[in-house]
């Protein structure tokens, strides 16, 4: 029997045009641009040409140029056939010069990545660049800056964000990102002094509060969305003061990455100069001397000030210190103070350290929206959180199998993994779960990628490593000192916790130490650092 062979040219183009949109636009362009004219007007579709990602990505964040034929044969044969198609362009700084020197007419949109920051300066000063050829084009532009330095000059960022309004003069969208977290940008005692009426969206992430109060403080006159990330809590008094209303602010996101002492001085009278604002989201760790922040204080200091808003998302984690304080807010307290939020659902979860003499309440909105849920203590409210990756347990309290069950069918994407508990399990001999009667159930940890136990009880390092309890992913990456692990492990010839140990990459702190000689054989690999 004869078979036929039905290739990509026979298809109809509505068939080869959703195989294509499912593959890389490079990809598409480089191997069909020119093969024939069917495949050429199809390729030639603003779906393929809109917009172009022009370097690679690689699965660790880092980003590099395009091979030297794959580059060559876009910037000689392809861009200049699709250049007036062209809108918006992600570029590295590397390949970056040849790429623009082709015409783009239409371009409106541009995105420099993992670029220095004195680059950038270069970059706008030097006349012979070609990025003044786009000054006035320009409508929308990204940059992810990195520095080759740890401390970076201050200065240097008041110049980078100047230079970048002088250039673009009809900029309406800024995205300043720095690509970690410790580069974000910081004014110090000497801000900006550029002003845009045409800016109406800026996503930036600063080192201060003050930074922030800076960029609001009325030189975007314009501004419609602002989203802001925090890295620092202030050193200092913040002694910024501004009460002129932002009335074109419609869309206010504010996230801060250290535990915030600013809510009530600088936040709050912050959000009271927006009085159109429709969309809030804030994202912060408060610490209070007496108090929780929950709906009452929410509804009182932000919402009743705010007529047009109709979303706010949050997740607060408020900090109070234990003084001998009586009838301390329970988790049902906090909850019934959200009754008359009808637009969202919202879950609280309270917890009280005596040993750390502090009280934590956790109060978000759903669904949740974070990349990361930390500190999940024994009373943790459950629910399916497929955005998180990274997960942090603590409690003054021990954690049994079953909790260890919640948390992996809540986290099922869960890459990272964090445990802090001293405290030892009361229930780990057993066979059977409470509820149901039935066997153990052996938890599988599909995505996981890193686990670590520096502050754990050995019996947390027991509950992952044994093959009864757990099944770890090929290639898990382990932080735990030497002797728990030594312990747990028989001094490296225990059975039943092998199987797991074999997969692992177990990362090393402890270079003083004599290791026994099988010590390397049971693990995937060793890393002493």
């Amino acid at each position: 029997m004869e078979y036929s062979s039905i290739q990509l040219n026979d298809l109809p183009d509505e068939i080869i045009f959703i195989i294509l949109k499912k593959l890389n636009k490079l990809d598409v362009l480089y191997s069909l641009m020119d093969v024939n004219k069917r495949l050429n007007y199809i390729v030639h579709d603003p779906t393929f040409t809109n917009g172009l990602t022009l370097f690679n990505n690689l699965s660790c964040d880092c980003i590099c140029p395009l091979p030297d034929l794959m580059l060559d044969r876009f910037c000689s044969q392809i861009l200049p056939k699709i250049g007036h198609k062209i809108k918006w362009l992600d570029l590295e700084p590397f390949s970056m010069g040849r790429i623009l020197s082709t015409n783009y007419p239409n371009l409106f949109g541009l995105g420099i990545y993992n670029i220095a920051k004195q680059a950038v300066l270069n970059l706008f000063t030097d006349k012979t660049s070609v990025i003044h050829r786009f000054k006035n084009d320009i409508l929308s532009f990204v940059i992810k800056t990195i520095r080759t330095q740890y401390v970076t000059s201050i200065h240097l960022d008041t110049l980078m964000f100047t230079h970048i309004f002088n250039m673009f003069t009809n900029l309406q969208y800024l995205n300043l990102d720095p690509l970690f977290c410790y580069q974000r940008i910081s004014f110090g005692s000497s801000p900006p002094t550029v002003f845009s009426s045409t800016l109406l969206e800026l996503h930036v992430k600063v080192r201060y509060i003050q930074d922030c109060l800076y960029l609001l403080d009325g030189r975007f006159n314009q501004l419609q969305i602002f989203r802001v990330e925090i890295g620092l809590s202030s050193s200092h008094s913040i002694l910024i003061i501004n009460k002129e209303k932002l009335p074109n602010l419609r869309c206010f996101s504010l996230s801060c990455h250290s535990d915030v002492y600013f809510y009530d001085t600088v936040l709050i009278p912050l959000l009271y100069r927006m009085p159109s604002l429709e969309q809030l989201s804030l994202y912060l760790s408060c610490v209070h001397h007496n108090r929780f922040i929950n709906g009452n204080d929410l509804k009182e200091n932000i919402i009743d000030y705010l007529p047009q808003l109709n979303q706010f998302q949050f997740n607060i984690r408020s900090t109070m210190l234990l003084k001998n304080q009586i009838d301390l807010p329970s988790n049902e307290d906090i909850q019934y103070t959200f009754k008359d939020f009808l637009n969202n659902e919202i879950i609280s979860c309270v917890n009280y350290f005596p040993e750390y003499n502090e009280g934590i309440c956790l109060i978000y909105s759903y669904p949740y929206t974070l990349r990361y849920y930390e500190n999940i203590a024994n009373n943790f409210p459950g629910g399916l959180f497929t955005c998180v990756y990274d997960v942090s347990l603590y409690d003054e309290h021990p954690f049994e199998h079953e909790f260890f069950i919640r948390i992996q069918k809540s986290f099922p994407f869960m890459e990272r993994l964090t445990i802090m508990n001293r405290k030892a399990q009361n229930d780990k001999q057993c066979k059977k779960l409470k509820n149901t009667n039935q066997d153990l159930l052996v938890i599988e940890y599909s995505h996981l990628k890193r686990l670590i136990l520096n502050e754990a009880h050995d019996d947390y390092v027991e509950q992952f490593l044994l093959d009864t309890k757990t099944c770890l992913p090929y290639g898990l990456d382990l932080h735990i000192d030497y002797k728990p692990l030594k312990r747990v492990t028989y001094n490296f010839k225990r059975h039943v916790t092998r199987i797991n140990c074999s997969k692992i990459r177990y990362i090393c702190s402890d270079t003083d130490l004599r290791f026994p000689k099988h010590f390397k054989d049971y693990f995937l690999d060793i890393d002493v650092s």
